[in-house]
């Protein structure tokens, strides 16, 4: 059975960007709840114990008539832990190092990266994600919509932002692009470094 784990922070550490009460009913209402349905969807399947991870990697070891409740509530488990740990109060202000290179070699520089992370966020129709992940070792910026993970599809994610609604709503409205600008000052580039180097 997966549970949901407090958060590293305190609710109203990521203000003023993201409000105490968006944080808190995101991680304790929608995010609880992908947990709790992703328990009932599994329940009585002789899956082992494995990360969520593990699971949404190999989607075939689930009956068919329950997969896609898997994708869909496994994803929102993972997709979620994903970006609350990727996330921190006043994190460096751009990546260093390996990553900082990888960055500036695939997309032109960190602001070049910034810019078309954000354009995906932004396009990305209705409800889903924008994510910075590693494809067979090239580096990487996709969507995914709903709870759809790159996982499945073999991806290592490094980073995502969430873009449905209830991420933002309460604060920024129907002003997505504005929260997808925002956010960069919560970006926590140390976890995002680790990931990539444990990716390599």
């Amino acid at each position: 059975m997966y549970k949901l784990d407090a958060l590293q922070y305190p609710y109203d550490a990521l203000e003023p960007v993201i409000d105490q009460k968006t944080v808190e009913v995101h991680h304790g209402k929608h995010h609880q709840t992908y947990v709790n349905n992703l328990n009932k969807a599994i329940e009585g399947l002789d899956l082992k114990e494995q990360t969520i991870e593990e699971l949404l990697r190999d989607l075939s070891q689930v009956p068919d008539e329950r997969r896609q409740a898997v994708i869909n509530h496994g994803g929102g488990h993972y997709n979620h832990l994903v970006y609350w740990a990727t996330m921190t109060p006043g994190g460096a202000k751009e990546p260093q190092g390996e990553l900082a290179k990888a960055i500036d070699e695939t997309f032109g520089g960190f602001e070049k990266f910034k810019e078309a992370f954000e354009k995906a966020g932004a396009g990305q129709f209705g409800s889903g994600w924008a994510w910075l992940v590693l494809d067979k070792g090239e580096m990487k910026i996709v969507q995914s919509s709903n709870q759809d993970s790159p996982v499945s599809k073999g991806m290592i994610p490094l980073l995502v932002n969430d873009v449905w609604e209830h991420a933002y709503y309460l604060k920024y409205q129907n002003r997505r692009a504005d929260y997808l600008k925002e956010w960069w000052g919560l970006v926590n580039w140390d976890i995002v470094a680790d990931r990539y180097a444990k990716a390599k």
